[in-house]
């Protein structure tokens, strides 16, 4: 029997780069605290964040049984600093301005739990984004158009964000917005999903 993809998030973009896969799935929100715990680094934050929202989903649901659970996280560092989404229009503004002429890196963990056997596949994708100097003028011009206070790191890359670039580095670009989808087809292939089988 065919088992059941969820997608473990609310985020309409993830939502969008996984229906790229043409697979049929659907979604169901985790309800956890994200808070980083002490000493925590951001690559254990966001790895223990995607187990915990597949946790999450298994105990919050009752028809979860014979399904893949697609979970992530993702965090924006600079200088190893984790950034989260701002939220309000000053913070993203403020998030901006230190990232002018900086290099940020976005880290995106990734984890597929099968319910049935609770085999799990799990990879952390690490994308670094490298931001042109910019003016006062053009981080609030850019707010007002795109609004991303929803988004780590104040911006939508796969919308206007990329004027906001000198450059952009990594392994898979789709890790940038919030799921790797390279490291996705892995996980689905080793847990005996192929998008590609007929």
């Amino acid at each position: 029997m065919q088992k059941r993809l969820i997608l473990g998030s609310s985020s309409p973009y993830r939502k969008t780069l996984l229906e790229r896969l043409n697979l049929t799935f659907s979604c169901l929100s985790p309800d956890i605290d994200e808070t980083a715990q002490p000493n925590e680094s951001p690559t254990q934050l966001v790895a223990r964040l995607a187990k915990e929202k597949a946790q999450a989903i298994i105990n919050q649901n009752t028809d979860t049984h014979n399904s893949i659970i697609i979970t992530s996280d993702q965090v924006a560092c600079l200088n190893d600093q984790i950034l989260g989404k701002p939220l309000t229009h000053n913070k993203a503004v403020h998030q901006l301005s230190l990232f002018s002429g900086q290099k940020v890196e976005f880290i995106t963990s990734l984890q597929l739990t099968d319910t049935s056997n609770r085999h799990t596949f799990s990879s952390i994708s690490h994308y670094c984004v490298y931001f042109r100097t910019l003016s006062e003028a053009e981080i609030i011009r850019y707010i007002e158009l795109e609004q991303p206070l929803n988004c780590a790191g104040s911006f939508k890359c796969e919308g206007l964000g990329v004027a906001l670039f000198e450059k952009m580095e990594g392994d898979d670009p789709n890790g940038l917005i919030g799921l790797p989808l390279i490291s996705l087809c892995k996980g689905l292939r080793e847990l005996g999903i192929n998008p590609l089988s007929a």
